[in-house]
C-alpha cells in the first residue's frame, strides 16, 4: 500500500471499511472498491472533472476500441519500462479505467506482485472504473492530480494520456529509476471532425513538453485511420473539448450518418529523471 493521507500525508493504512493515517484521518472505501482522497477543500467545483454525460460516452467509444492500437502501444511502454521493478503504476486522470485495465492486465502476466493504481478527479468516472474492474492487481482513488496521494518514491512510471501533473509531484512520487508516459495529440489527430466544426484548422504542435528534473528517452507516432458509425462519432466528438465549439446540428449531422473516417494520430513520449 503506497497510499499516503492528502491532508497531513503520512501513510495510509488498511482498516474495517477504508484507509485511515497516524493522525486518525480517515477515508471510507465506497461500496465499488474506490477510496476518495480528495478532501472537501481540495475540490475547485461540488463535482469537479468529466460529468454522466461525457462519461457515458466516453465509456461507450473506448468499448468499441478504436483506441486500442493506442492502449497496446502505452502497455508497450510499461511493460519495457519498468522490467526489474515491482511494477507499481499510477495512470493519471484514468476515466472509467480502459487503460488502466489493460495495463495491469499484461503487467499483473509477468509480475504477480503488479498494482496499477487509476486516479481521476471525477467520482463519476472513479466509480464507473471501480464497479466495472475488479482485479486485485488494480486500485482506484477519486484524487487531484496536482497533490497526489502517494508515498515518496513508490511508483516505478507514471502513465499521463492527456493529464497534467506538477513536475514536483511526478518526481517525488517516483523512484530513482522512474518514468513518465505521455500520450499527447499529434498534428492531425481528429483532423477530419475539426475541418466540421473551424474553417480554418490548425494542427496539433507536436513540440515536446519540458518537464523539470526529467529528460525525454523515447519518443514516437502512432498514426492511423478509424471507420465510425454515427453513434460512435457523436460518441467521440462528446468526450473531447471540440464538443464545445460544436453546434447542436453537427451532432445531429453525426448520428445520421452511416460511415465516418477520422485520424487517430498521437505522440507517445518516455521520461526519465536526470542525473547528475
Amino acid at each position: 500500500m503506497s497510499y499516503q493521507c492528502p491532508l497531513c500525508h503520512h501513510a495510509l493504512t488498511a482498516r474495517e471499511g477504508g484507509l485511515e493515517c497516524e493522525n486518525n484521518h480517515q477515508f471510507d472505501r465506497a461500496k465499488e472498491g474506490y477510496v476518495n482522497l480528495m478532501p472537501v477543500q481540495h475540490k475547485r467545483s461540488k463535482e469537479p472533472g468529466d460529468n454522466v454525460d461525457m462519461m457515458q460516452a466516453r465509456r461507450r467509444f473506448l468499448a468499441s476500441d478504436q483506441y486500442h492500437n493506442l492502449r497496446e502501444a502505452v502497455t508497450e511502454l510499461c511493460i519495457k519500462y519498468t522490467e526489474n521493478t515491482p511494477r507499481q503504476i499510477l495512470d493519471i486522470g484514468c476515466g472509467e479505467g480502459y487503460y488502466t485495465a489493460y495495463v495491469a492486465e499484461k503487467l499483473a502476466a509477468l509480475s504477480s506482485c503488479t498494482t496499477c493504481y487509476g486516479l481521476d478527479i471525477s467520482k463519476v468516472a472513479i466509480r464507473y472504473a471501480a464497479k466495472r474492474y475488479t482485479s486485485q492487481h488494480m486500485q482506484f482513488c477519486v484524487a487531484s492530480s496536482q497533490r497526489l496521494p502517494f508515498a515518496d518514491h513508490s511508483l516505478d512510471a507514471v502513465v499521463r494520456i492527456y493529464a497534467p501533473c506538477e513536475a514536483s509531484e511526478l518526481a517525488r512520487v517516483l523512484t530513482a529509476a522512474g518514468v513518465i508516459i505521455t500520450v499527447t495529440p499529434a498534428a492531425r489527430h481528429l483532423y477530419q471532425l475539426k475541418e466540421l466544426i473551424y474553417d480554418n484548422v490548425h494542427l496539433h504542435d507536436e513540440a515536446a513538453e519540458t518537464i523539470d528534473g526529467f529528460e525525454l528517452v523515447e519518443e514516437a507516432k502512432l498514426n492511423y485511420d478509424m471507420t465510425l458509425t454515427g453513434e460512435q462519432a457523436d460518441d467521440l466528438l462528446q468526450m473531447t473539448p471540440l464538443a464545445w465549439k460544436a453546434q447542436a446540428e453537427l451532432r445531429t449531422q453525426l448520428q445520421a450518418a452511416t460511415q465516418l473516417m477520422f485520424e487517430a494520430d498521437f505522440m507517445l513520449r518516455v521520461y526519465k529523471r536526470v542525473t547528475s
